[in-house]
């Protein structure tokens, strides 16, 4: 069956973690739209990203300032693509700063501010980790509530949540970070199987990240936004957002807040969408979507065979 014979897509796009040298290369070379999409993202943020996305080097594209505008422009390139060959989506979701890709697929703000959304949410974050420290680390084995009894147990050490709830195995925590080895400590006790401390900056979605939560919640108070085309679902509720002042007020607390894929992709699920296509570099989201239910249809585009792909009886 065709990809477009399905009842109803959502369209999902990835986070942190899933960029790479060479993202976004051969659809530039094949398609004037992500070209031009390169071109305006380079104006924009005053050097060239895509070279940087293109030839490198890792270390500075994995840069938090750098990963999250090229993952947006990347992430927002393969949807233009795509949708130009024919996919029509009915929802769109993303894991953390994927969330901005997924309200430019929604109509919520145009490429552009989306863009300088990014990029300043990236430089807020940044911000924060260099003045608060912190550490982040992927517990794998345990349920949510397994895992968040470890950070409650864990918190007589300083500050640690969970971050990200990202499948039925696999959660995220973050903090200070003899809190998180605490954490890790505990889970490992309680019958974790495996305990990943993540190369980040900082502490992503915790307490930590506070002082930029609140300066992004005054740079999307001046940023023109409009309401959904389509529903998406917000990271800090796993419900859906479709108004600009909601969506405006779920940003700024995702900065902190936990991401809620779980649920996200479960309230997808019980809306009827039966085919997930996730847009943008690698295939983190797609492995999560398979952990979380077996009943769907999953694919990752994030190129041009990938994409083309989609489209093949």
């Amino acid at each position: 069956m065709g990809l477009l014979e399905s009842s109803k897509i959502a369209v999902i796009f990835p986070g942190q973690g899933s960029q790479s040298v060479g993202m976004g290369l051969d659809l530039a070379n094949t398609h004037s739209i992500a070209a031009e999409m390169f071109a305006k993202a380079n104006d924009i943020l005053g050097f060239s990203l895509s070279g940087l996305c293109f030839e490198g080097p890792e270390d500075e594209l994995t840069r938090t300032v750098n990963t999250q505008p090229a993952l947006f422009v990347s992430s927002a390139i393969a949807y233009e693509v795509a949708r130009a060959k024919g996919l029509e989506a009915s929802f769109s979701a993303g894991h953390s700063v994927g969330e901005y890709a997924a309200l430019y697929a929604a109509g919520a703000f145009s490429f552009e501010d989306g863009l300088r959304l990014v990029r300043k949410r990236a430089e807020l974050m940044d911000k924060a980790a260099r003045e608060n420290g912190g550490a982040m680390a992927a517990i794998l084995g345990l349920s949510p509530d397994q895992v968040k009894e470890a950070t409650i147990n864990a918190s007589d050490a300083g500050v640690v949540v969970a971050a990200n709830f990202n499948s039925p195995i696999q959660t995220v925590i973050s903090g200070q970070l003899e809190a998180v080895e605490k954490a890790c400590v505990i889970a490992k006790e309680m019958g974790a199987k495996r305990i990943v401390p993540l190369k980040v900056s900082g502490a992503f979605h915790s307490p930590l990240m506070q002082s930029a939560a609140d300066e992004m919640r005054s740079v999307l108070a001046g940023t023109t936004m409009t309401d959904c085309r389509i529903p998406v679902v917000a990271n800090i509720t796993g419900d859906f957002e479709q108004s600009a002042d909601e969506i405006k007020a779920n940003l700024a607390r995702q900065v902190v807040g936990t991401v809620r894929w779980i649920d996200s992709i479960e309230k997808l699920i019980l809306s009827g969408v039966d085919t997930f296509v996730e847009l943008g570099p690698g295939n983190v989201l797609a492995g999560l979507v398979k952990r979380i239910s077996t009943q769907v249809n999953v694919y990752s585009a994030g190129d041009n065979a990938s994409i083309n792909a989609l489209f093949a009886e």
